[in-house]
């Protein structure tokens, strides 16, 4: 337990010196605890130190989690970051408060229509393949205001921002280039979209996260650095 929670303190503190730097407040960036392939009890505490948002990439695995946690902790707010096929639309809709993955209207569509009328809408951004990588999803950066348009007039979802996962860079400046793309292409976007939810770049994992700070991430998605290495599945 302690472990989790020294974990959390260590990231907490990258993430407020890496705002610093760059003249940022460390408030102006939200940390999303990537929880896939461990436990509810490692949630559990980690949630004990203060953190509210998990995320998870598997909608089975993360509703299940929801499902155990929900009595215990009320507070925890859910985000769904991995790819959605049609046929898991409905749970990520009934189960969670985030989805960052969207990267087609179909998907988009059936989130809305299946979101239950007695939750608050649920807030999305659309993941965008920045860099172009062959294996990476994502819609295209010239297509995403076409999408954004058509996301906003769903009305069980409100549209948040931008999710990326650009292929690995090796260095600093390299990193801060990739993210720098991303973040050139939010605030078009949100010039053009005159929407004033339009405030969430999420983007910057364990490896990035200063990088992805200093091009101007409002959440950045950890797991390694705070669960530690992952079982290879």
């Amino acid at each position: 337990m302690q472990s989790l929670l020294s974990n959390l303190e260590a990231v907490r503190q990258r993430v407020a010196v890496a705002a610093r730097d760059c003249g940022r407040p460390a408030e102006a960036v939200r940390l999303l605890a990537v929880s896939k392939t461990f436990p509810a009890l490692d949630v559990q505490t980690i949630a004990q130190g203060g953190q509210i948002d998990f995320g998870e990439n598997y909608i089975q695995e993360g509703v299940e989690k929801i499902v155990t946690l929900k009595h215990t902790n009320s507070l925890l707010v859910w985000h769904c970051i991995g790819p959605i096929q049609s046929n898991k639309t409905k749970l990520a809709a009934e189960n969670f408060d985030w989805v960052h993955s969207i990267d087609r209207l179909k998907i988009a569509q059936r989130l809305s229509e299946q979101r239950p009328s007695g939750l608050q809408p649920l807030q999305v951004c659309l993941q965008v393949n920045v860099d172009g990588g062959a294996t990476k999803s994502g819609v295209a950066p010239d297509e995403v205001l076409a999408l954004a348009q058509a996301v906003m007039q769903l009305p069980q979802l409100q549209l948040r921002g931008l999710m990326t996962i650009p292929e690995p860079a090796v260095t600093f400046e390299l990193q801060l280039q990739l993210h720098q793309q991303t973040k050139k292409l939010f605030d078009e976007l949100k010039s053009q979209l005159y929407l004033e939810a339009f405030d969430t770049l999420s983007m910057g994992m364990t490896a990035d996260l200063e990088a992805a700070i200093h091009a101007g991430a409002t959440m950045v998605r950890v797991g390694t650095a705070l669960f530690g290495q992952r079982d290879a599945v």
